[in-house]
């Protein structure tokens, strides 16, 4: 597969995703980043702004096992990856699989549940592997999270650990849509149709887990000059020299960024990555690996900000 296949794939995926879901075009656009440069995504938004319907047109148009797992206060870790049960018929154990075994995971409302049962997806997110009574199953290289959660603020919810956030490539904020696309969706999803089925929206699977197999390959053929890596390892190192951050970035930002850039760069139609890319994904990569110093929070300050400030100070190579 060349780039120019890979930019047209994504095109594809674009407009069968667009059939389902209005608006939401920068979300789709880190979600292919992300199924390419094999990364995780979380997307935090108000209950109602399609995070659910997006995950699931887009595992359709992508043509990935879809699952997904309700994450709720009494879910328990071995609902997540499974267990062995004894069977009294055969007095042996048998292998139960749980929801993770697929290859595209919703994990939706992944902050309704407690840090030891979001745990549970720490080894499958980094290692694409689950282990059941000390056996290591894999999980297969297409796995993929897409996990939603709701606002913190909202009542009943548990805050991700650090290291459960450090796993997802972005978190990307999903917010209210604009005025001509919340018109849009009232005209097209009142008409009674079922807004969760892809199918039912005309949804079409325009690709399958081998052919991304393929695009994933080719995306590791886009060049990333020393001046590039010299700017984001720049950009991940100013994160830890601000007096707003208590906490900055870890040396796996860094090699985050330098892969899903390349992504970036091939499903824009290039085979080199420049400073633009970097920025382009930089607040989705950093906001949720980075920790406010309390005066920033008390003075209004925003993760955000801080981001913004870092990139408009460290000068981009030419």
């Amino acid at each position: 597969m060349t780039l120019d296949d890979v930019q047209t794939l994504a095109r594809a995926i674009r407009a069968e995703v667009g059939k389902a879901v209005v608006g939401q075009e920068a979300t789709v656009d880190l979600l292919l980043v992300a199924l390419l440069a094999r990364g995780h995504i979380l997307l935090e938004g108000p209950p109602g702004t399609a995070k659910t319907l997006l995950a699931r047109a887009f595992a359709h148009a992508v043509g990935l096992d879809f699952g997904r797992i309700q994450f709720t206060p009494d879910l328990m870790p071995g609902d997540i990856i499974g267990s062995n049960l004894f069977n009294f018929q055969t007095s042996s154990f048998t292998l139960t699989r749980g929801a993770i075994f697929t290859e595209l995971l919703l994990a939706d409302e992944i902050n309704r549940t407690p840090p030891k049962t979001q745990a549970a997806l720490l080894e499958a997110m980094q290692e694409r592997t689950v282990t059941i009574d000390g056996e290591s199953l894999a999980l297969g290289e297409r796995f993929m999270v897409i996990a939603t959660q709701n606002p913190i603020e909202q009542q009943g919810v548990f805050p991700l650990p650090e290291a459960q956030l450090d796993r997802f490539l972005f978190k990307q904020m999903v917010d209210y849509p604009s005025a001509e696309e919340e018109r849009r969706i009232i005209a097209s999803h009142g008409a009674g149709r079922s807004v969760m089925d892809p199918v039912a929206w005309g949804v079409e699977r325009c690709t399958d887990a081998a052919t991304i197999g393929e695009a994933v390959a080719a995306v590791a053929t886009v060049r990333l000059v020393d001046e590039v890596i010299d700017y984001i390892a720049a950009l991940v190192r100013g994160t830890r020299d601000v007096a707003d951050l208590e906490s900055g970035a870890s040396p796996r930002a860094g090699a985050m960024l330098a892969g899903a850039v390349r992504a970036r760069a091939a499903i824009e139609g290039r085979d080199f990555v420049i400073p633009d890319d970097v920025k382009a994904l930089a607040p989705a990569l950093l906001r949720h690996r980075l920790i406010l110093a309390p005066a920033a929070e008390i003075n209004g300050r925003a993760v955000e900000d801080v981001v913004r400030d870092i990139i408009e100070t460290i000068e981009a190579p030419r």
